[in-house]
């Protein structure tokens, strides 16, 4: 079984399980309870975040693996926004371009 969603799956009816019996979320845990190596639940990022999730009683538990995911998304977002900014200063170039000048008018001599 290498499907990435039966693993997720796996992982998280393992954390369940391990939670219900009130014993501790621990990588070695999970991987004995959902017979996912734990080499593999360490190295796949969703199976980290899955497992870290469920570490935390709460649902919050700032960890190395949320922190990158954080990241990652604080990432896309601003090159999303610096790709919107390079567009609209492109637009405005393009309109100043395109608008003509108004003449200057030369100072008056009285």
């Amino acid at each position: 079984m290498t499907d990435p969603d039966t693993h997720a799956e796996r992982i998280r009816t393992a954390c369940e399980q391990l939670l219900a019996a009130g014993s501790d979320v621990t990588f070695t845990a999970v991987a004995d309870t959902s017979g996912i190596s734990r080499a593999t639940c360490y190295r796949r990022r969703e199976l980290r975040e899955i497992i870290d999730r469920y570490r935390s009683h709460h649902g919050e538990l700032l960890t190395i693996t949320s922190l990158a995911t954080r990241l990652d998304n604080l990432t896309q977002a601003l090159d999303a926004v610096a790709a919107k900014v390079r567009r609209q200063e492109e637009e405005i170039r393009s309109l100043k371009r395109a608008t003509p000048q108004p003449a200057r008018r030369s100072p008056q001599t009285d």
